[in-house]
């Protein structure tokens, strides 16, 4: 299961009611920043997630909308002597307009060492035992777009009949199994873990797209059946021409995309000040019914196969 936290949701320029894009995704004991407009330290405090452990941020492109709050956050950070490491990751154009916000916030040369920036290539570039988390190009407006996917990784059910069958006491010994490792019983008896473990299935799967042009086969092809989908609705079907001018989807094209890739939830976000959000939410849902608008703090739990807000 991941976790998906919205600290802002309008596009371009904040209104009354929506901060600059940022959302954070939580597994175990990782935490996620994606994107960090202007404002995104305060809609932290005010979301009650605080700054702790959070020492991953993910840049989806390099306009200023999405990465503003980076010198602020830095800053306090810095300042209460709260970053140990920080990763920041995004493609090269993002990551060298960033690289300039900090020199003018902490000085040239003056950046905290903690801090760390990796270039981002399509592909895997964080894993652990549990998940994975991949970036894939995404057409905007300029270089070095991206889109990332978290995926966890395949689970094998442990079957707890077949363990008691085999003898196998409650312990760690039955933890070695799940982590695929074979015991010896008092008797001598080796169990493999195959013994106890069911089929393998497949974990959650969330994509998370900023601001998005096009939405071509290659990358419905990559979002397929995912669980849950991010992305933007900037414009309603009326302003096609505009939205395209500018690089952004309507909200009949996020729902057309969603409904093409076969995802299973839809979220809406970058939602711009002139419009009504429900004349967006409500042309996706023509579409795609299992569409929602997402508001800053909203919070959701994406499983596989079923998303429930909490």
């Amino acid at each position: 299961m991941f976790e998906l936290t919205f600290l802002g949701t309008s596009a371009s320029a904040p209104s009354v009611h929506r901060g600059l894009s940022s959302a954070v995704v939580h597994f175990r004991n990782h935490r996620f920043m994606i994107d960090c407009g202007e404002g995104t330290q305060r809609q932290l405090l005010r979301s009650g997630l605080g700054f702790k452990r959070l020492n991953k941020i993910l840049i989806t492109h390099g306009h200023l909308d999405h990465i503003l709050g980076l010198g602020g956050m830095l800053s306090t950070m810095a300042r209460w002597e709260m970053i140990e490491t920080l990763d920041i990751y995004g493609g090269a154009f993002a990551l060298d307009r960033v690289e300039r916000l900090l020199n003018v916030v902490f000085g040239p040369g003056k950046l905290p060492a903690e801090l760390c920036f990796h270039d981002l290539e399509p592909g895997l570039f964080f894993e652990d035992e549990h998940m994975s988390l991949s970036a894939f190009p995404v057409q905007h407006r300029g270089p070095g777009c991206f889109g990332f996917m978290f995926e966890e990784k395949l689970k094998r059910r442990f079957l707890v009949e077949k363990a008691e069958a085999l003898g196998v006491p409650p312990g760690p010994e039955r933890r070695f199994l799940v982590q695929g490792q074979a015991i010896s019983l008092p008797d001598g008896t080796v169990i493999e873990p195959e013994e106890i473990l069911g089929p393998p299935t497949s974990g959650t799967r969330l994509a998370f797209i900023g601001d998005l042009a096009r939405t071509p086969p290659d990358l419905i092809e990559i979002v397929k059946n995912v669980d849950a989908l991010v992305v933007e609705a900037t414009y309603i079907d009326e302003d096609r021409e505009m939205a395209h001018n500018f690089g952004h989807l309507t909200a009949t094209e996020a729902a057309h995309f969603a409904q093409r890739a076969q995802v299973h939830k839809l979220f809406l976000t970058h939602i711009s000040r002139r419009y009504n959000p429900r004349h967006i939410i409500e042309e996706a849902q023509a579409i795609f019914p299992n569409t929602a608008l997402a508001n800053d703090f909203d919070h959701f739990e994406i499983r596989r196969s079923q998303n429930t807000q909490s």
